[in-house]
């Protein structure tokens, strides 16, 4: 669903933005944003505008406030339709009223409802949301401010897929009318070691002496033509921290901001393990009965039980990872093996085999799954390669009793998979 962002119209339309400033405030692992956004109705009739911005899943709003030409109104939380019915009654009776509420469609996109605009009407919108910051591979930590909130530009194509979605108005970078200041302060129990950024900053500047405390900000008319992204790395980052903060004296006691609260961060170091070289065993077991020349369905027409089968097989042969080991089986009243033993995955072999699987029959009989399980069961295990069994049939074996326990005993030794043909869609199932 394609999503318009910033001030906008009923009809779409972007209302003229002219300032956007932005604080933000991170300590440790965790940011609070606070952004102002300053627009201007420049039509000569009111407007009915929304405010849509999108939110990280690991975001929260706190607090929402709108100035209208110096008159200020504050979000108030209530129950959805009774804050409709406010919103409506306020609009009717022409009077300015707001609205927010999570978008319908995406719960990390926020919209909301900024009333009517007189002609001329000075809106500044600012949005204070807390947020946790993601972990780098090499230990940073990365903030981002979408650029989407700026509803004026088209989108470069480095940040093209930050959102979902968005449409932008298209004009000429140097045609902006506005600029972007964003200052960041950073306070962590531990050593704040540097600050990187995809735009242009400011020396970062130490407010502590052992460097715990910092603040850095946009260099002076940033242009707003990108996501704006910071890297903060701390000096022994895996060191466990408690940051506490004081309940706000004009709160309720009772209340969240009221009371005093801890924050509790710890960032294990795991030493990363070596990948296991072990590929695995897998043997795929084909029903050649008289069954799978069977059409998939009732209409003549459909494909046939043994053609779809082969169909996913050649996809799984194709899907295999190199170095590991295979063999194919094809049974009936008897059955058939393309290799004496799993041998290792190859191009060679894997060509060789599908080339096999292409010339597969419904010629085999009956069903019987039992006497080429018990010969995989006998072989010895390969080292460092777990056996995993696939299984491909219409489902009508004879002497299932004796099979399925069979395949208990040997549980602890493989995984079994399944696939079905009585449909024109395969099924898998696990029996562990």
């Amino acid at each position: 669903m394609e999503q318009h962002c910033g001030l906008i119209t009923g009809n779409k339309e972007p209302v003229p933005l002219k300032s956007i400033s932005v604080t933000l405030s991170i300590n440790d692992f965790v940011a609070s944003v606070s952004a102002t956004l300053n627009y201007e109705n420049e039509e000569k009739v009111p407007l009915e505008a929304f405010f849509v911005f999108p939110m990280d899943e690991d975001s929260a709003v706190y607090s929402f406030e709108a100035s209208v030409d110096g008159k200020k109104i504050v979000a108030e939380l209530q129950e959805k339709m009774q804050a409709h019915s406010i919103y409506e009654d306020a609009l009717s009776q022409g009077h300015q009223a707001y609205l927010l509420e999570e978008d319908d469609y995406s719960s990390d996109v926020f919209s909301c409802n900024v009333g009517n605009l007189q002609p001329g009407a000075k809106v500044a919108v600012t949005l204070r949301y807390v947020q946790e910051l993601p972990l780098e591979t090499d230990g940073a930590l990365r903030y981002v401010l979408p650029a989407i909130l700026n509803p004026r530009y088209q989108l470069s194509e480095q940040s093209a897929n930050s959102c979902l979605n968005i449409k932008t108005p298209i004009v000429p970078l140097e045609d902006l009318p506005y600029i972007l200041n964003m200052v960041a302060t950073i306070t962590s129990q531990h050593v704040i070691e540097r600050v990187q950024s995809n735009c242009c900053l400011s020396p970062i500047q130490y407010l502590a002496d052992d460097k715990t405390s910092a603040q850095v900000s946009l260099t002076e008319g940033h242009k707003f033509d990108r996501d704006v992204e910071l890297l903060i790395y701390y000096n022994e980052v895996h060191s466990p921290s408690v940051a506490v903060e004081m309940g706000m004296q004009d709160m309720k006691p009772d209340s969240l901001m009221g009371a005093p609260s801890a924050m509790v961060s710890f960032y294990p170091d795991i030493p990363e393990v070596e990948a296991s070289k072990a590929c695995g065993e897998f043997v795929f077991l084909m029903d050649r009965s008289g069954s799978m020349g069977m059409h998939m369905n009732s209409q003549m027409d459909s494909q046939l039980r043994i053609e779809a089968a082969k169909e996913t097989l050649l996809l799984l042969l194709k899907s295999l990872p190199m170095g590991c080991y295979f063999n194919i089986y094809g049974f009936g009243s008897f059955y058939q093996k393309f290799f004496p033993e799993s041998v290792k995955y190859t191009q060679e072999t894997m060509e060789e085999a599908m080339k096999r699987v292409k010339d597969l029959e419904a010629d085999l009989g009956g069903t019987e799954i039992l006497r080429p399980l018990c010969d995989i069961y006998k072989a010895p295990s390969i080292l460092g390669h777990p056996l995993q069994l696939f299984v491909f049939t219409d489902g009508e074996v004879s002497d299932t009793f004796s099979v399925i326990k069979e395949v208990k005993l040997n549980s602890k030794r493989h995984r079994y998979g399944e696939y079905g043909f009585y449909c024109s869609a395969w099924t898998l199932s696990s029996i562990t």
